[in-house]
């Protein structure tokens, strides 16, 4: 049977979705969602099988296979590395699926995903470089360059968030302990956590947006800290890629005030006179990261 899908996967850590596209006119054609067998690496491929097999049972049909991680598989080892879901770390992922399913399978970190997506038909489409942001329970990130995702020598190319924060105030040093093991890591300052923590009132992300748009000026100050870092961190990556587009993902993303302030900020620090790039909300929201893992298949490679 001829190849007439692209599947899809986004392998999260609470639950794991799939999509078909069709190959050619790239209409969703039918979407699945399931709860992740946590823990379990022989369960998550099991996973991803029953997923594939199902969605090519229901269209009878059958498509290529591409698989967004938190992750990456390791250049060096070609086993998975930096994987939040860490019974994923140290295993042959992308062969143990091939064998699986029978057919080559394409990995790619969850954020390259995000960004490949928006970059194909989304907030960057058209654009010749594009930087798709993640600002979640973590921060990644996942750079396009013309219609492909950028995969450097060490499978780590748009891993801003575990750099640290650019410029910081006296408060900020040394900065609060990563997960990494360092401290001061752009991901605690930015991500859904980060800004609960230096709220410091024990309300979420999302519970500080609502009550600074309610008045609260605890929450607006808290706010206006994390618009000035995203600025700041934002404008070291320009500083070196220099995207024609920076698309934001995440559940921070829905902040609407940040599309307005932060091209007002980060001007200051970039080494430029003045900066065209764009930031763009996502135009696929959170179905980005799951319609990027089909698009690692191109036409030209099927």
């Amino acid at each position: 049977m001829p190849l007439s899908l692209r599947i899809g996967i986004d392998l999260g850590g609470s639950k794991t979705e799939a999509i078909a596209l069709d190959r050619v006119s790239h209409r969703h054609l039918a979407r699945r969602r399931v709860a992740t067998e946590r823990g379990s690496y022989e369960g998550t491929i099991r996973t991803i099988k029953a997923l594939v097999e199902g969605l090519e049972a229901e269209l009878s049909a059958v498509g290529t296979v591409g698989v967004g991680i938190p992750g990456a598989i390791s250049p060096r080892t070609g086993l998975v590395k930096n994987a939040n879901s860490t019974w994923l770390i140290g295993r042959p992922l992308d062969r143990d699926l091939a064998e699986a399913l029978g057919r080559p399978v394409r990995l790619a970190n969850d954020a390259d995903c995000f960004a490949l997506s928006e970059a194909t038909d989304g907030a960057g489409a058209g654009a010749s470089t594009v930087f798709g942001v993640i600002l979640g329970t973590g921060v990644g990130g996942g750079i396009v360059v013309n219609g492909r995702p950028l995969a450097g020598p060490n499978a780590i190319a748009g891993e801003w968030g575990h750099n640290p924060l650019p410029w910081p105030a006296g408060e900020e040093w040394p900065g609060p302990q990563c997960y990494c093991g360092k401290r001061g890591c752009i991901e605690t300052f930015l991500s859904g956590p980060g800004l609960a923590r230096d709220h410091g009132g024990g309300l979420s992300a999302a519970e500080i947006r609502a009550a600074a748009a309610a008045g609260d000026a605890t929450a607006e100050a808290a706010l206006e800290r994390y618009e000035d870092r995203l600025a700041r961190a934002l404008a070291g990556v320009l500083n070196i890629l220099d995207p024609h587009v920076v698309v934001l993902g995440g559940g921070l993303s829905k902040l609407d005030r940040l599309y307005a302030t932060i091209p007002r900020l980060w001007g200051r620090h970039v080494f430029s006179d003045a900066v065209e790039t764009r930031l763009l909300p996502p135009v696929h929201g959170d179905s980005s990261g799951v319609r990027g893992a089909a698009w690692l298949w191109p036409a030209e490679a099927e």
